[in-house]
């Protein structure tokens, strides 16, 4: 079976990814597995730029084919903050996920409703320098001042889903990894597929 490194110290995420990719025949191994503990600065203007300076670093620490992504949620009223600085939006040190959404909830509070938004997620493959792919997926909702529910994290508990009727936060992980940001960027992801197939 073929081994990808998930490029994320985020057990979320990999937890995320493993059951979206769950159907194909490879093997993802997390960092500490290989005893790696590496924090890539996110440095890029994009969000496949980030994605790529994290499967870049990864790689080259590993040698092994390489599964990286950024995401974020991009507000329109905000002109699309918090967008790459998602994780980051908060000024509070330590900021944890609710400091954050506390924080989004101000920077809108007044604001005209409907506060339409999208999860983003850019993803990308790297087997090896001169052969690297990528993926975006995208899934669009809006932002809600109450918090709902509790299977989830980052801004989760406030991004309402119209066509689910219910907040990210409010899914099942089932659901959640059928229908993400995160799960169209990767289950779309065709030339992965092809790969572990072949």
């Amino acid at each position: 079976m073929k081994e990808v490194l998930i490029a994320s110290n985020n057990a979320h995420k990999f937890h995320e990814i493993s059951a979206i990719l769950a159907q194909l025949p490879i093997k993802l191994i997390k960092p500490s597995d290989l005893g790696l503990k590496l924090d890539p600065p996110e440095y890029g203007s994009t969000y496949f730029e980030n994605a790529l300076l994290k499967a870049r670093a990864f790689h080259q620490a590993s040698g092994m084919p390489v599964l990286a992504d950024d995401s974020g949620l991009e507000v329109e009223l905000l002109g699309g903050e918090p967008g790459l600085h998602s994780h980051r939006y908060s000024k509070k040190p330590g900021a944890s996920d609710h400091d954050r959404c506390v924080f989004l909830l101000s920077k809108l509070s007044g604001k005209p409703k409907p506060w339409l938004a999208a999860f983003h997620c850019h993803a990308v493959f790297y087997l090896r320098a001169d052969q690297v792919r990528d993926n975006h997926g995208i899934l669009p909702g809006e932002v809600i001042e109450e918090f709902r529910g509790s299977n989830g994290f980052g801004y989760d508990p406030i991004f309402w889903i119209p066509q689910e009727n219910r907040t990210m936060a409010e899914l099942d992980s089932a659901r959640k990894n059928q229908i993400s940001h995160r799960a169209r960027a990767f289950a779309g992801f065709k030339f992965l597929k092809d790969w572990a197939l072949g």
